[in-house]
């Protein structure tokens, strides 16, 4: 299609888009991929392909699969630009099945195969999901606006509370994300667990945990796929906030008693820290990961409370207290610490860190009771060595390494189980050649939904189907393909075999 066509089909769809979603116009891309498809192949990478167990090689998928694939995607890129544009699925609907709009081809060949109430549900599917993902996303239209949205979101993170030992290991764990963030270049980003855990100096254990109980809830994460292989999962920052659920995140206990308050006594019934904290994320998110600062080294509370002191010097107990968001007994306890090590000093009744804090060298303070001299801190390796931590992370990373060796052993196995096909090539064409399958089984093995009895135990077999032509499928965890595409699959090469024999 040359240019001047393409321009004048534009034209002429530009009063019919703005009838269809309302007030606001959708943009020429929008415009584009719903008249014209997907002409840039932008929607076709790894439609019609994926990597093996291996992380190298391309399997290329098949022809059906891989053109469904890249529908769906087209598909699901229309009903973003059109939730975004304040649309409906009504809309919608009628975008996709307009017969001139080359964009809803997908959503047209489901009502010709299927009909047209399965292909209702499918656009109602689509836009559900359309509708969540625009809700909880920011649209950027550059580079620049999506440096401004992360320069943003540390901003919300550094004044966040992050209250308790597990809130602390949550700041530490969304710091390492937002890491990555910016090495993307915006909020969407790839991470595997063990990369993050390493990053953020934590067990995948704990790592885990405060996923489930602090940050997924709250907002501040969404996994958007299950990495695999080689693949890291997809995630996508948050800013914190649920729908239906403001305020700032509770995290963890917020009281420095074990009991609560009683009020016959007089004690207090409010949070003991200020509901908003001030701390510099970048000195967190560049000494998290040393043994120094391990769980049972100087700890979380040390790291947020060098962060606050770095950020505003010369703080009292009093202010350190709001603005790092810790208990004022932990407060005092790692403060004393700290000054053990030589990496605070007070004056009277304000904190400091000593000049050169950060690089972990420490300074000789007196003992004004007993008149004995600490001995300084000589960088954070002395320090994880004081403290019986040294040489954790490097136990870490050594572990990650052999469990990813182990878990790709595992898939070559599994790689390895699986039969090769076997083709012949005929007038220039490969045919494939149909494996051998089992005769009709029982009746007495027939199970609802297709399952199969073992007649042995007598209960459904996970691993086996019955196809619709009364035969057995048996269906392996390393099968990429559901039990249906199977049946087609081996209905159409069964057909393709028989009438080339």
């Amino acid at each position: 299609m040359t240019d001047s066509t393409h321009h004048a089909l534009s034209q002429r769809n530009s009063t019919e888009f703005r009838g269809i979603v309302g007030h606001a116009q959708l943009p020429s891309a929008a415009t584009d991929l719903i008249l014209l498809g997907d002409l840039t192949g932008r929607y076709a990478t790894g439609s019609y392909s994926r990597l093996a167990s291996d992380g190298r090689t391309v399997i290329l998928r098949g022809d059906r699969q891989g053109a469904a694939e890249h529908g769906h995607r087209i598909t699901a890129a229309i009903a973003c630009h059109v939730a975004r544009a304040g649309g409906s699925v009504d809309q919608l609907t009628q975008l996709l099945l307009h017969p001139e709009h080359e964009g809803g081809r997908h959503t047209r060949s489901i009502a010709l195969r299927s009909g047209q109430t399965r292909a209702l549900d499918y656009i109602r599917r689509v836009w559900n999901s359309a509708s969540k993902t625009i809700s909880t996303t920011i649209a950027l239209s550059s580079r620049h606006d999506a440096y401004e949205v992360l320069a943003a979101l540390r901003d919300r993170i550094e004044t966040t509370p992050w209250r308790g030992e597990r809130g602390r290991t949550a700041l530490r764990v969304l710091r390492a994300h937002l890491n990555f963030a910016e090495i993307a270049g915006g909020l969407l980003h790839h991470a595997s667990e063990r990369q993050t855990a390493e990053e953020a100096g934590v067990s995948r254990t704990t790592l885990r945990v405060v996923y489930e109980t602090v940050l997924r809830p709250r907002g501040w994460l969404r996994r958007l796929r299950v990495g695999h292989g080689r693949e890291g999962s997809t995630w996508y920052l948050g800013d914190g906030s649920i729908p239906g659920r403001g305020g700032p995140a509770l995290l963890s206990r917020f009281r420095s008693t074990q009991f609560p308050p009683d009020p016959a006594l007089g004690e207090w019934t409010t949070r003991e820290t200020a509901m908003t904290a001030d701390i510099d994320s970048t000195v967190l998110a560049r000494l998290m990961g040393h043994d120094a600062f391990a769980r049972h080294g100087l700890g979380s509370a040390s790291l947020v409370l060098i962060s606050a002191l770095h950020q505003h010097p010369d703080q009292t107990v009093a202010e350190l207290v709001g603005t790092s968001s810790v208990s004022r007994a932990t407060t005092y306890r790692t403060l004393k610490r700290l000054a053990d090590d030589g990496l605070v000093q007070h004056t009277g009744e304000t904190w400091a860190l000593v000049p050169r804090a950060l690089e972990g060298f420490g300074i000789r303070l007196p003992d004004a009771d007993s008149g004995h001299t600490a001995a300084p801190a000589q960088g954070w390796d002395k320090v994880a060595e004081q403290h019986g931590t040294w040489g954790i992370a490097a136990r870490r990373k050594a572990l990650h390494t052999a469990e990813r060796a182990a878990y790709q052993k595992a898939l070559d196995r599994s790689t390895e189980h699986r039969s090769r096909a076997v083709v012949i090539v005929r007038d220039g064409r490969q045919v494939l050649v149909p494996v051998p399958r089992p005769d009709e089984i029982p009746p007495t093995w027939n199970a609802p939904n297709g399952r199969v009895l073992d007649p042995v135990t007598g209960r459904p077999a996970a691993d086996w189907r019955v196809a619709t032509d009364g035969r057995l499928i048996l269906i392996t965890p390393s099968d990429q393909r559901s039990y249906d595409e199977l049946t087609a699959a081996h209905a159409e090469a069964l057909s393709e075999w028989e009438s080339v024999a």
